[in-house]
């Protein structure tokens, strides 16, 4: 496989890797975590905007966070937008920050969450085959065009098959460190 299309093919199955792990700072742990909140999206001055582009996001200790807008008008708003996101939290305003404790997760929680990751992880996976199955047609277009041979089309199988595998050792990590952020109480 010639240079530039291994180094883009690995290039692609990083960005895989990447979305992954952001995707998985959404996913609650035992303890706060700003990330779980910022990617929020608020109605400010009607449009939708995130969180961490309107406001301060603090974890003032380790069940609770607090958000504190630049715009104190925003307040009511970043408080129904939490309380409309879908991840359980119940939000209250003190007038200057919009405050949320994190309750203790229940064992059924946690279980129900490694479920969630270990779903995300083989998205993940997916994306991968599908871009070696892309690539693969690739080369395979290209044998049959004639621009490589037969020895170059096993041997570029051959590195596309370890860019796989180093990317699903990767994936499996990245996996097995956020299980054990859910597990530990």
């Amino acid at each position: 496989m010639d240079t530039e299309l291994l180094s883009h093919t690995k290039a692609r199955m990083k960005k895989a890797c990447e979305h992954l792990e952001e995707e998985l700072k959404t996913l609650r742990t035992g303890r706060a975590n700003a990330s779980l909140v910022e990617g929020i999206e608020a109605m400010y001055y009607g449009v939708k905007t995130p969180l961490r582009q309107m406001a301060n996001v603090l974890v003032p200790d380790a069940h609770s966070l607090a958000i504190q807008p630049w715009d104190p008008k925003a307040l009511g708003d970043i408080e129904q937008a939490v309380r409309e996101s879908g991840l359980g939290l119940n939000p209250t305003n003190d007038g200057k920050a919009v405050r949320i404790g994190l309750p203790p997760l229940t064992q059924e929680r946690r279980a129900e969450l490694v479920k969630l990751l270990h779903k995300m992880g083989e998205e993940a996976r997916v994306v991968l085959r599908g871009i070696r199955k892309d690539v693969w047609d690739e080369i395979q277009r290209k044998k049959k065009d004639g621009e490589v041979t037969e020895d170059e089309m096993y041997r570029s199988e051959e590195q596309l098959n370890k860019a796989i595998d180093e990317h699903n050792v990767m994936i499996e990590e990245i996996v097995k460190a956020k299980e054990q952020d859910i597990l530990t109480v």
